[in-house]
C-alpha cells in the first residue's frame, strides 16, 4: 500500500495555508495511496525520499499497510517461538528496508542469522524496531512490538 495524505496534509493544501515549501507541497499532492515512499521520492531525485520521510515523520502524511500487519488485537493461536519470531522480524526487515535501505537490511539480515537465544532476539527487534519507528512511526513500531511479544518465547523460571 502507498502513502496517504492526512487531515493535517489536507489542510496545509487548502488555499491560503503555506507552512511547507514547494517541494514538500508537492510530494502531499502526490500522496493517493498508491505511490510508495520510494516512489514519491523518485520525483524529487536524490532528497525526495528525505523529504517524503520527513513528511510522515510530521504527520502530513499516512502509511495505511499498518493494517497489513498483525496486531496484537488479532487472534494469536500459535506457539511462540525463536523461528517463528526470527522470521516475522526477516518478513518486516524486507518490507520496510530491502529496497529503501539495502545496507541496513543486510545489516539486520545478519545480526538476525546470529540471534540464537531471546536476549539477542530482543537486541536485534530493538534495532530493528527502532528504524521501523523512524521510517514509519511510532504507532507502526509499537504494533509491531506487540505482535513480538507474542511469538518471542517467554523467559524461563528457575
Amino acid at each position: 500500500m502507498g502513502l496517504t495524505k492526512t487531515d493535517k496534509a489536507r489542510a496545509e493544501l487548502q488555499p491560503g495555508q503555506r507552512s511547507l515549501g514547494q517541494r514538500e507541497r508537492a510530494l502531499l499532492l502526490l500522496a493517493d495511496g498508491r505511490k510508495t515512499v520510494h516512489e514519491m521520492g523518485a520525483y524529487l531525485g536524490h532528497e525526495g525520499e528525505r523529504l517524503v520521510l520527513q513528511l510522515l515523520r510530521d504527520g502530513y502524511l499516512a502509511q495505511p499497510a499498518v493494517a497489513a500487519v498483525p496486531v496484537a488485537a488479532d487472534p494469536f493461536d500459535g506457539k511462540r517461538s525463536m523461528a517463528t519470531t526470527r522470521m516475522f522480524l526477516f518478513d518486516i526487515c524486507e518490507r520496510m528496508f530491502a529496497r529503501r535501505a539495502p545496507a541496513l537490511a543486510e545489516s539486520l539480515r545478519e545480526a538476525l542469522r546470529n540471534a540464537r537465544d531471546r536476549s539477542s532476539m530482543l537486541e536485534v527487534s530493538h534495532v530493528l524496531l527502532a528504524e521501523v519507528e523512524s521510517a514509519a512511526g511510532l504507532e507502526r513500531a509499537n504494533a509491531l512490538r506487540e505482535r513480538i511479544a507474542l511469538l518471542l518465547p517467554q523467559t524461563v523460571a528457575v
